[in-house]
């Protein structure tokens, strides 16, 4: 096994100029050539001394990308899985690049996204000393079922040493590994909270212990809050790391547990990302590190564009949103951020899965799971849809009550973008999903054109 694995480690290394000869990007290649090799690479292939893992529905590589960098600014060398996916050949590309050819370790930390499917192939090789588990939603049907089932396979999988850090305002995936050590992070009261779902999906509406009905001291979205149950006392875990007076106004937030606090300059005035940031502290503090050190690094980085970046062009705003294909969470916390801005705005929708486009059998259910009907608030004067999926939206976007005037329809998305109106003064939302970044700049660079006196 031992000469197997060597010839495996070998030929995956060299796998990787020579894609970049034939530019080919090839991200995952290298680890499946290996696995393919030897299955076993992941057992035999060395690792940093220290390795953190980020997993969940949505978020893990916000998160993964931000621990990252404050680890590297904090000096430390990290191994990564940025230029390659979340799953175990990518694992497997990441981790060979980190080894000499001689199989020793280049690197003392690893942090690694972890896709939640993929956690029985990594984690009987791969042990993470810690563990973030950003929130558990309901993702792509056909792979993912439900999120209590996704639970319950991370519960099979974690290896029992690993420590986790767990968001307490999720019940479902604060329940993760309950036999594991755990500290728990969360948000206190915050002024846009509500007491009941204004969602169209809450997958926690009745008590773990007792079936009595949950209720909600606050609720943020879907089922992300602070639950209690008045039949058998049952409530949301403490908290070990706490957010609390977020200021979205001023962009700030203090963080406190029970060694001390720091205060934090916000990275974005979505809650979405305030939990973002609140998981990598509790993460950084669960290895050492100061308030004040995270503070201060935290104040360095953004979060990755391909997330979200804006421009504005003459006078039209231009914001790149990501909202993740077939994930009726992301796009519902894309669409009510988006259509809570001020001002008028344009919407351009190509929230669609290219590389299943030739073979497209996912089910659309997830449509009717997301909240479209917030596109429907005052301020949306216009919506182009697009894609393989553009006259699904279109429906869907009747059903959820947008004029049938307000709404376009291109099947090509670089056609779509001469739908566009571009008015002066208003803000234009390109919302993409995760495989679709390269053509969603293509559009926008289409919509500049138009803007800047290209005649349509």
């Amino acid at each position: 096994m031992k000469l197997r694995f060597f010839l495996a480690l070998w030929a995956a290394k060299l796998s990787r100029p020579l894609l970049k000869i034939t530019r080919h990007n090839g991200t995952n290649f290298p680890g499946e050539l290996a696995l393919k090799i030897c299955p076993d690479f992941l057992k035999y292939v060395a690792k940093p001394r220290k390795i953190i893992a980020v997993t969940g529905t949505n978020g893990k590589t916000t998160v993964s990308n931000m621990i990252c960098d404050i680890l590297e600014l904090s000096g430390k060398k990290v191994l990564n899985n940025r230029a390659g996916s979340n799953i175990n050949s990518g694992i497997s590309t990441s981790l060979l690049t980190g080894v000499t050819i001689f199989n020793r370790p280049r690197f003392d930390f690893a942090v690694l996204e972890v896709d939640e499917r993929s956690s029985k192939r990594i984690y009987p090789f791969v042990k993470p000393e810690l563990m973030v588990i950003t929130n558990l939603f309901r993702d792509s049907i056909m792979r993912n079922a439900h999120p209590q089932y996704i639970a319950d396979f991370l519960t099979d999988s974690i290896p029992p040493e690993t420590k986790l850090v767990l968001n307490a305002d999720d019940l479902i995936s604060s329940s993760v590994a309950p036999d594991n050590p755990r500290v728990y992070f969360g948000i206190e009261r915050m002024d846009t909270d509500v007491t009941e779902c204004v969602n169209l999906i809450n997958d926690m509406r009745v008590c773990p212990r007792c079936l009595g009905e949950l209720k909600y001291e606050y609720l943020r979205y879907h089922h992300i809050g602070r639950a209690y149950c008045e039949e058998c006392g049952f409530h949301s875990p403490s908290y070990d790391y706490t957010g609390g007076d977020v200021d979205t106004r001023n962009m700030t937030m203090n963080i406190r547990d029970k060694k001390g606090s720091g205060s934090y300059a916000l990275l974005s005035d979505s809650v979405f990302n305030i939990y973002n940031m609140v998981a990598v502290v509790a993460l950084l503090r669960e290895l050492g590190m100061s308030h004040d050190e995270i503070s201060r690094y935290m104040a360095k980085i953004s979060i990755v564009e391909s997330r979200y970046n804006e421009m504005t062009v003459g006078d039209v705003a231009l914001v790149m949103q990501m909202a993740k294909d077939k994930n009726a969470l992301a796009c519902s916390r894309a669409f009510d951020y988006v259509t809570e801005q001020p001002g008028n705005k344009e919407l351009f929708l190509m929230v669609n899965c290219l590389g299943d486009e030739k073979h497209w059998s996912e089910n659309v259910c997830w449509l009717y799971d997301c909240d479209f009907e917030f596109l429907a608030r005052p301020g949306v004067e216009h919506i182009v849809v697009t894609g393989p999926r553009g006259k699904d939206y279109k429906l869907r976007l009747l059903l959820a009550g947008v004029p049938e005037e307000k709404i376009d329809w291109a099947r090509d998305e670089l056609e779509a973008a001469d739908l566009l109106r571009l008015k002066p003064g208003s803000s234009v939302y390109f919302f993409y999903g995760t495989d679709s970044v390269v053509l969603a700049h293509k559009v926008r660079a289409k919509a500049i054109e138009h803007i800047q006196g290209d005649d349509r």
